[in-house]
């Protein structure tokens, strides 16, 4: 469903009832970028506006993560990561049981939920904001063994001892590279927790791949393929979501395995 309709942005989406937010689209979503998209949601009597990249508020709201980018914007993406990550473990006969995997950017835990469907057997969450391993242990408190918050690039002993000693054979990271979310070096931290000869997933907005790139990760990733470093079992551009006026977002979801760590000096 390529185009699909949103609701008329002068009247509520939803109904103001328990558990079911009302939230508005802008009224002239031509004029917002991708990145300062927005919505407002009544809350305590008013109309509150709240970016879409401002996750720790939203993560606040009890179901608006879900409610906003997956019902009304019908995001995709846990749901295409976790099939193609399936995929190809039934390709080269895998089970999905002998995963350990890190979810980095685990936010609510809705691609956890996802890859627990496909039968992944360990799955540790980490993400930086405390308010999204709320959000997750309020909404699906069973879906990870551990949920960590941290920087991953620096975390405390504690943690950087517990992700140490998982094991980790599997990255997953669904739609959260860029845009300052998470940057090159949090992936490359990411990504050399991974035993060599493990799973490697994410998707990433298409631009990101491109020549013109500025967020790092097009010359990150196509240096780590060039040197042997990750290598690419599959990849598939595919829409992401809507945008606030109705319009696709293309992301590309790649799966891949690591053959070594990511050296420093890639995303100096």
């Amino acid at each position: 469903m390529e185009n699909r309709d949103l609701p008329d942005r002068k009247t509520d989406v939803t109904p103001a009832t328990p558990g079911n937010l009302r939230i508005k689209l802008p009224e002239r979503p031509e004029e917002v970028d991708q990145d300062a998209e927005y919505c407002s949601v009544w809350l305590d009597g008013e109309w509150r506006d709240i970016r879409f990249h401002d996750y720790a508020e939203i993560y606040r709201i009890p179901g608006m993560y879900e409610q906003l980018f997956h019902d009304i914007l019908d995001c995709q993406s846990p749901d295409v990561i976790a099939k193609t990550l399936k995929e190809q473990l039934q390709r080269d006969g895998y089970e999905a049981e002998d995963l350990r995997v890190l979810d980095l950017g685990a936010g609510s835990g809705l691609i956890g939920e996802q890859l627990r469907s496909v039968g992944v057997g360990g799955l540790v969450g980490v993400d930086i904001i405390p308010e999204a391993r709320d959000a997750a242990m309020a909404e699906r408190p069973s879906v990870y063994d551990a949920y960590h918050v941290a920087d991953v690039t620096a975390p405390p002993e504690p943690v950087a001892r517990a992700l140490a000693e998982a094991r980790f054979n599997t990255l997953c990271c669904v739609a959260a590279l860029g845009y300052a979310d998470i940057p090159p070096q949090a992936f490359r931290a990411a990504f050399n927790l991974i035993s060599d000869g493990g799973w490697i997933a994410f998707t990433i907005k298409d631009r990101f791949l491109e020549d013109g790139d500025t967020s790092g990760f097009a010359r990150l990733i196509k240096a780590c393929e060039d040197q042997g470093i990750l290598e690419l079992r599959t990849s598939q551009r595919y829409r992401h979501r809507v945008n606030i006026a109705g319009e696709p977002l293309y992301y590309v979801a790649v799966v891949g395995t690591k053959k070594s760590d990511i050296p420093a000096e890639l995303v100096s």
